[in-house]
């Protein structure tokens, strides 16, 4: 009985220690669906998922029960001498009207989120253009004061451990990268995507954006994150032989903590990561041991 409890304790201990510190969406194993979504399109793009399984799955399943009755009622067993009917109005009526009728009910709001991908609500108050490399990403702020970067993978240990990114749960294998997009949560934020040498692809899952990076070219997206954390990303175009090494990180964090890198990475880009990571993760870390605290708490 007490090694039963002992074992339930710790296992509640270890999800909320995990849930505190994955704020990060990321793949997960054996993942079906999407990751959580973080923007107002990925969530309408979920919307449009879980409306069209509507369709979807009757047709399926009407298609698979009309074959099985098809092969079974006319075998040539039970039917050896076939029906010479050629023509039958009102089935050709239905199954022609029938599939209009979902097109347009599948159209309407396709084409909605389709123009909503491309017209944001607002005027963007960010611009930030992002250029692909052979296998790696430069980012380049455009205000004021601009700010430009380059973002690559993180593959070395030591490095991983001098930067702070040791944690796994927070900064996976094959996805951390040593200078994250920094941007500010409930902004919007326009994308001009373009390629240094081939053709790569600029995507981030959570918020439902994708955008090829063409070479003497410019893609235009947007996104308004609405929860912050750090979310990641991939090159989704053949790119070479590093095409599978090429993460994108976006880091989302409230303005006046965006504010503060902003103007100490002019200086100094490498220190106002690890002073941003020193706050953001130390207050993540400050939230997930209460949680646990009160796990205890409740278990006493």
């Amino acid at each position: 009985m007490i090694r039963k409890r002992i074992a339930c304790l710790a296992g509640a201990l270890g999800g909320v220690l995990a849930a505190g510190a994955a704020h990060a969406a990321q793949p997960r194993p054996w993942e079906t669906g999407f990751q959580p979504a973080a923007t107002p399109i990925m969530s309408q793009i979920e919307w449009f998922e879980r409306y069209t399984l509507w369709f979807i799955v009757p047709i399926t399943l009407l298609v698979v029960v009309l074959l099985a009755w098809c092969m079974f009622r006319f075998r040539a067993s039970r039917n050896p001498v076939p029906s010479q009917t050629a023509h039958n109005s009102a089935i050709e009526i239905i199954w022609t009207v029938g599939p209009v009728i979902v097109l347009l009910f599948i159209a309407v709001p396709s084409f909605q989120l389709l123009t909503a991908q491309y017209n944001p609500p607002e005027k963007p108050t960010m611009t930030i253009k992002a250029t692909g490399n052979q296998w790696n990403w430069d980012y380049e702020y455009e205000s004021a004061k601009p700010l430009k970067f380059n973002s690559a993978i993180l593959l070395d240990q030591k490095t991983r451990v001098a930067d702070g990114k040791q944690n796994l749960a927070e900064y996976p294998r094959l996805l951390t990268v040593d200078h994250e997009l920094v941007v500010p949560v409930n902004t919007t934020i326009r994308v001009l995507v373009t390629g240094a040498d081939v053709i790569h692809s600029f995507a981030v899952p959570a918020f439902g954006i994708k955008a090829d990076a063409v070479p003497g070219r410019i893609n235009e997206t947007w996104f308004k994150a609405e929860k912050p954390g750090m979310y990641y990303g991939q090159c989704s175009e053949l790119c070479g032989k590093d095409h599978a090494f090429m993460p994108i990180a976006v880091r989302v964090v409230t303005k006046d903590q965006f504010n503060t890198w902003y103007k100490a990475a002019q200086a100094d880009l490498d220190g106002a990561n690890k002073a941003l990571m020193a706050v953001v993760d130390g207050k993540n870390n400050v939230a997930a041991a209460k949680s646990a605290q009160k796990v205890v708490v409740a278990a006493n």
